[in-house]
């Protein structure tokens, strides 16, 4: 089965951590909804698997166009919906499954003219809607204080107060635009990268992706839509690619599943209303050493899996106890 779903040789997107996916959540069946649809990695996975129906959500209008070439062979049981997955269940509701691959796309990296990467020289954009203001109008407009605020809560970047105070001194002079000159400027607040570790510019440009694409408040909205959307029984999947996405992520599950709360010989235990998942497993999953292998990608990548109970949804979990970061004009 997990074979079967794996995609072609000529993806531009290798889907991270599909098989383990596949056999946590097997057998695959009903209605199920991919909230971060991209090269549509994880959509074909799942209908190779058995799903009846699938909802791809994306808010790149990029990745439908791309997908044109092969939706077409699943007929009615691909249906794609521009949007955002915190959303979801404004899309479908009695939902059988849910998968969120978090983060950015390998297609969107290798597009220089989308500004993700510092790799490749392209305008300062990292919009992944291509709407909105972008990461140039961020680094030459906000202030110096609330550039360090992001770079250190969003990027967990140590240098986050001399790499914002450099870039404000450099754009001072002339707007920053261009990837290569932001990443330009974090390299020279940095010590050089030896060899194996990664590029200086790495959190700095993490940082502003979320920053601009309210990565966080998404994964926020999009646990709490997704329990909504879920019927009794259905799964909800995410994967993550660092500490704070897979802390978000491991929280929620923990208070929605009833682990958290608990008394102790200090104080009596909280009566708690009834759970709205089980935990498939009290850890992360990993790759393993094929995935690791064949894609270098995967090793910081974690799978989560939960199953919905009939409980009624619950009121929003405190963004700060699920440890989604607050910047200091952030309200709770």
């Amino acid at each position: 089965m997990a074979a079967a779903a794996r995609p072609p040789s000529n993806d531009p997107h290798v889907p991270v951590l599909l098989r383990p996916l596949l056999r946590a959540v097997a057998p695959v069946a009903g209605n199920w909804l991919d909230g971060t649809f991209g090269a549509g990695g994880y959509t074909r996975g799942l209908l190779a698997a058995g799903a009846d129906r699938v909802i791809a959500v994306d808010r790149d209008p990029l990745a439908f166009e791309m997908a044109a070439e092969w939706a077409g062979e699943f007929g009615d049981r691909l249906v794609m919906q521009q949007g955002v997955f915190s959303r979801m269940d404004e899309y479908a509701q009695d939902l059988d499954g849910v998968v969120l691959d978090l983060g950015v796309s390998s297609m969107q990296l290798d597009q220089a003219e989308r500004g993700f990467s510092f790799m490749k020289d392209g305008p300062l954009d990292m919009r992944m809607s291509q709407e909105g203001p972008s990461a140039a109008d961020l680094v030459n407009e906000a202030s110096e204080e609330d550039l360090a605020d992001i770079l250190f809560h969003y990027g967990e970047e140590r240098a986050s107060r001399r790499i914002a105070k450099a870039i404000a001194r450099a754009r001072a002079e002339e707007p920053i635009t261009t990837t290569l000159r932001l990443a330009e400027i974090v390299e020279g607040c940095l010590p050089r990268a030896k060899p194996g570790q990664s590029h200086p510019a790495t959190r700095s440009f993490q940082a502003l992706r979320i920053a601009v694409n309210d990565e966080y408040g998404e994964l926020y909205g999009g646990l709490m839509a997704a329990e909504r959307a879920l019927r009794p029984g259905g799964q909800l999947a995410v994967v993550t690619f660092h500490s704070v996405e897979d802390r978000m992520v491991k929280r929620f599950l923990q208070e929605r599943a009833g682990r958290t709360g608990r008394g102790n010989r200090y104080a009596p235990e909280i009566e708690k209303a009834a759970p709205q998942f089980e935990l498939k497993s009290r850890k992360a999953i990993g790759p393993d050493a094929e995935e690791l292998a064949d894609n270098p990608r995967a090793r910081s990548a974690k799978l989560r899996v939960a199953v919905r109970t009939d409980a009624p949804a619950g009121d929003a979990v405190a963004p700060r106890a699920m440890g989604m970061p607050q910047l200091k004009g952030d309200k709770q």
